[in-house]
């Protein structure tokens, strides 16, 4: 019992401390990334032009912003679960999802100027942890499922 309690202590420092991470990054999110679009979609930017854009070092910290959110992510979906192959499905699914989400914020933003509220949605998933509000309860769920499935063998 005193294991398990003492497990689980560790198991909520190791989840603060991530989540204090993506906290973190949200915080300094100014200083640390370049994105005019920060103060471009606080304002009233329905009538506004786009901002200037240096689109290459736009891409490169989007980029580095989704990289970190995700290997934060991974690192708290493996103190949560402690399944590698839980880590590898979703390092994938991260993959595949930040590729397609970068080329469609790049396309939209080059040919459709206009779509301004997908710009901000897409943009929002990249820069947003939000993917792991989806996995955790995911997989938690499943997790429920095969342990029932396990005793009723």
């Amino acid at each position: 019992m005193l294991k398990k309690l003492l497990s689980d202590k560790k198991k909520i420092g190791w989840s603060l401390f991530l989540i204090l991470l993506l906290v973190l990054i949200r915080a300094f999110e100014e200083t640390i990334f370049y994105d005019p679009f920060l103060d471009y979609f606080k304002g009233g930017y329905a009538q506004q032009p786009l901002p200037t854009i240096n689109i290459v070092k736009l891409f490169f910290s989007l980029g580095m912003r989704f990289y970190l959110n995700s290997m934060i992510s991974l690192f708290l979906l493996y103190v949560l679960f402690k399944d590698k192959q839980i880590v590898k499905f979703t390092a994938f699914l991260y993959m595949v999802l930040g590729s397609i989400l970068m080329i469609s914020f790049i396309f939209t933003m080059t040919f459709f100027p206009h779509e301004k509220m997908t710009l901000f949605y897409i943009r929002r998933f990249l820069i947003q942890p939000i993917f792991i509000l989806l996995f955790i309860p995911a997989f938690f769920y499943q997790k429920q499922l095969s342990q029932r499935q396990s005793n009723k063998k």
